[in-house]
């Protein structure tokens, strides 16, 4: 292999450059698909930074999750905080026949399922919402995500924000003005942080959250594999 075929492979980053090669699946917003070269990098672990839930975090993803729903993959959510709103969820495009949550009772299981969502190829985009800090345990789900090519959604604190991470793709999400989300991208595939937008999610999908509370079947706990 010469040098040539070398840095055109998409697992290869050149400092200063996004490879154009690197499939992405859309944003749904053009202001953010400018940025980040065409969209979520597929085959990647993208971070979502927050101050808290509720931002218009998830309202971030939608577009792109009823794409891939659409795709006949499945859309699966492990350990979610609270259930998702299905009637959301559907007026957003999402194929609810299509959405897998899975709700593990112990760390191991939460992390198997994760990595092994991402690994099997069937799942167009995973859900988490870790508390985990272990890089080489991140690093396991990025290798996971590139074998199954699939999109990881990784929603971590704010206090994550100033630790490595083998994430391709983080991104800071604030509470912007006048009702937008304010998206500011910390790290992408290149090495380099790319500025800031103010992405209008409310007018394009509308009151979407996940909806509380969280299931209360006799000895049901929510899990805490993180």
């Amino acid at each position: 292999m010469n040098l040539d075929s070398l840095l055109q492979r998409p697992d290869v980053w050149r400092g200063g450059r996004v490879s154009a090669a690197t499939a992405t699946v859309s944003s749904g917003f053009d202001e953010l698909d400018a940025l980040l070269a065409g969209g979520w990098p597929q085959g990647a672990l993208t971070e979502l930074i927050m101050p808290r839930q509720g931002i218009g975090g998830l309202r971030l993803l939608t577009p792109a999750l009823a794409r891939l729903s659409c795709e006949q993959r499945w859309i699966c959510w492990v350990a979610p905080p609270h259930i998702p709103y299905a009637p959301a969820l559907a007026s957003a495009g999402v194929d609810l026949s299509r959405v897998l949550l899975v709700h593990p009772k112990a760390r191991q299981d939460g992390l198997w399922a994760v990595e092994q969502s991402l690994r099997s190829g069937n799942c167009g985009a995973v859900l988490a919402w870790p508390t985990l800090e272990d890089s080489v345990i991140l690093r396991r789900l990025q290798l996971a995500a590139e074998v199954g090519d699939a999109i990881g959604f990784l929603f971590r604190s704010q206090r994550c924000v100033r630790r490595p991470s083998p994430a391709a793709l983080r991104l800071q999400l604030e509470s912007g003005t006048d009702g937008r989300l304010s998206v500011s991208i910390l790290k992408r595939r290149g090495g380099r942080a790319a500025g800031t937008v103010q992405v209008d999610t409310s007018l394009q999908h509308g009151s979407l959250a996940l909806h509380s509370p969280a299931p209360t079947a006799p000895g049901y706990t929510q899990p805490h594999w993180q």
